[in-house]
């Protein structure tokens, strides 16, 4: 579990320092054409860097507006442009411990209820604050103990 926890705060704390990544703006043509242009290259000095034919670029650039070009494409465009690939995953949520956090609230709220409800027939309906700090101590249960469940 200590290495868990480990790893978590590892990855979390590199997410944090490529974050501010999150709010650029990818170019509408794609990074290799806008840096291609921007460097004043053409497609065909381009291809003889990657050893391709200036067609070959063109098709690479499209595939990359599109969304279909490779990593590993990308890597060898950098190189060649002396650049190196930034690849990074960013939580929506802002951090690997708050998607934990929100996953286990959701999990934690559903068991309660269930369990909750299940009472309702015994005239042992729990109130709603009560219902909160089960769902509080539940969720900080799940937290801890990283079920194999939690991403079911």
């Amino acid at each position: 579990m200590k290495k868990q926890k480990l790893i978590l705060e590892q990855v979390d704390r590199r997410i944090k320092e490529v974050i501010i990544l999150d709010s650029v703006a990818i170019p509408s043509e794609g990074w290799i054409y806008s840096i291609r242009n921007a460097l004043g290259m053409t497609l065909r000095q381009l291809g003889k860097r990657l050893k391709i034919t200036a067609q070959s670029v063109k098709e690479i650039e499209l595939r990359e507006k599109n969304g279909t070009v490779s990593l590993a494409v990308r890597r060898q465009v950098g190189a060649c442009l002396d650049m190196k690939l930034v690849y990074c995953f960013v939580p929506k949520s802002g951090s690997l411990e708050q998607m934990i956090e929100n996953r286990a609230v959701e999990i934690a709220t559903a068991i309660v209820r269930r369990t909750s409800a299940s009472m309702i027939p015994e005239e042992q309906e729990n109130t709603e604050i009560r219902l909160r700090k089960s769902i509080q101590e539940k969720t900080t249960e799940i937290k801890q103990e990283m079920p194999k469940y939690l991403w079911d």
